[in-house]
């Protein structure tokens, strides 16, 4: 059983508990149900964490209560997340204009990974945005590391193309 309690082992994980349900669900608002079920899950077995890594420990909770969801509720349509990311601070030493091609940029990838599979679109997020090593992803999703390195190369690829194909549609913006 870990040292610290439920609240300090993890609580502080909650706001990246919730990134990573958002990009699954593609809903704000699932994503806020989905992680309450899986914080009381989280502490319903709290006493399973062994190896202290309680981020990961509850990105696979968080993962396992959304496809149990899915499957109970038949939840599969296609929704687009909150363009606003609760996280996000604004870069202050940005003038105006750039800024304003950060954004531009921001949801150009954010519109890219949406339209990944889910194999490809959970595995990306959690190495590039959550950055979690090869071992915890696998330990996430219950797959082997080969598995992993597989789907992010994949993932990679799909995003680079969806992204090259975007390019000459903004350019005609």
């Amino acid at each position: 059983m870990p040292s610290q309690g439920f609240e300090e082992t993890v609580l502080p994980h909650l706001d990246a508990a919730f990134n990573y349900a958002r990009w699954l669900t593609r809903s704000s608002a699932e994503a806020e149900d989905v992680v309450q079920d899986a914080c009381l899950r989280a502490m319903r077995y709290f006493s399973s964490l062994r190896d202290g890594d309680a981020r990961a420990w509850l990105f696979a909770i968080v993962r396992n209560t959304w496809y149990s969801r899915v499957s109970n509720h038949g939840h599969g349509q296609e929704i687009s997340v909150v363009a606003n990311d609760r996280n996000e601070q604004p870069d202050n030493s940005l003038d105006p204009e750039e800024w304003l091609l950060q954004q531009h940029t921001v949801a150009l990838v954010r519109r890219a990974v949406e339209q990944l599979p889910v194999d490809f679109r959970e595995v990306i997020v959690l190495r590039e945005m959550e950055g979690l090593s090869y071992k915890e992803i696998a330990a996430v999703t219950h797959v082997p590391i080969g598995t992993v390195m597989s789907r992010l190369a994949r993932g990679r690829e799909r995003l680079a193309a969806i992204l090259t194909l975007s390019a000459p549609e903004e350019a005609r913006r």
